[in-house]
């Protein structure tokens, strides 16, 4: 979904900096192949930080005939866990000149490093991030106004709980872009269309269709997507939260009461005469002296 999303198209560079076995790079690559009648006019770059990890994907991309592709094995921002705060304040590259991300909470340190490597006209791209983010206070709630004032952020899709391998919290897809063609941002909520598993869920090819095209159609769908305007999400205190902007509620069927107070009347009619009859039966099977 996160490659149909970003749609790579012929003469792309694309980017995944945490990229484990590669296979989000070659599922962009591919769809380049696809859509660009066979073209491999498109290169690849990853980064790894855990050295068996990057070896295998290094050897993916050999297996699959990815030529054009550089993997680092590096730490894309020194430490993932303790992801690399006291020295991120002189960062050469100025990936936190609009904020520096909580010691305790990488997320905004990833999607800020994934920013500054965007292309100024053409760069766009999609990360996968834990709820927090869209409504988290402070350092990081300076951060998300500033990517919001500055119009890159494109679209918030919440998803399904328990689709990822290892933890079973729902998460967002952010998508941001360097040349939008509007100021808005597009909600959407998917959160309640999937294929339910015992351990794990699974996004069916309906699913992703239906949120591909409601990210291209780039229009409110009622109950599922909103498109909300820069004032609306100030109004809000730049809050992300999707359930504030997506109304998913669903009236319940009113309850008649007057029908239900007759049906139990007629049950109570029905009852009695069971008993009656039972007592008779009883009688006749000589247990009712």
């Amino acid at each position: 979904m996160i490659a149909e999303l970003v749609a790579p198209k012929e003469g792309d560079e694309i980017c995944d900096p945490t990229c484990g076995s590669g296979s989000l790079l070659m599922k962009c690559g591919r769809q380049v192949q696809e859509n660009f009648k066979g073209s491999k006019k498109y290169a690849l770059y990853g980064q790894e930080a855990i050295g068996s990890t990057w070896a295998l994907a290094k050897m993916n991309m050999f297996l699959h005939g990815e030529d054009n592709h550089r993997i680092e094995w590096g730490d894309t921002i020194r430490n993932p866990k303790q992801w690399g705060h006291d020295t991120a304040e002189a960062d050469e590259f100025g990936r936190f000149r609009r904020g520096l991300p909580p010691k305790t909470k990488g997320d905004y340190a990833f999607i800020l490093h994934m920013v500054e490597t965007l292309k100024p006209r053409t760069g766009r791209m999609a990360v996968v991030a834990p709820h927090g983010v869209l409504f988290r206070g402070a350092a990081e709630g300076v951060i998300r106004q500033k990517l919001i004032e500055e119009n890159l952020l494109d679209a918030v899709i919440g998803l399904p709980e328990k689709v990822f391998y290892g933890t079973g919290i729902p998460a967002v897809i952010l998508v941001l872009k360097k040349s939008k063609t509007d100021d808005r941002v597009l909600f959407i909520d998917a959160s309640r269309a999937f294929r339910a598993g015992k351990n794990q869920n699974q996004l069916t090819e309906e699913n992703i269709a239906k949120i591909v095209e409601t990210y291209r159609n780039r229009k409110s769908v009622e109950k599922y997507a909103y498109l909300a305007s820069p004032k609306e999400i100030k109004e809000n205190d730049f809050n992300l939260s999707i359930p504030r902007y997506v109304d998913t509620y669903e009236a319940e069927e009113e309850i008649d009461l007057m029908g239900l107070r007759a049906e139990r009347t007629a049950l109570k009619v029905q009852l009695a005469e069971l008993e009656t009859r039972m007592d008779a039966y009883l009688k006749e099977l000589g247990y009712g002296a």
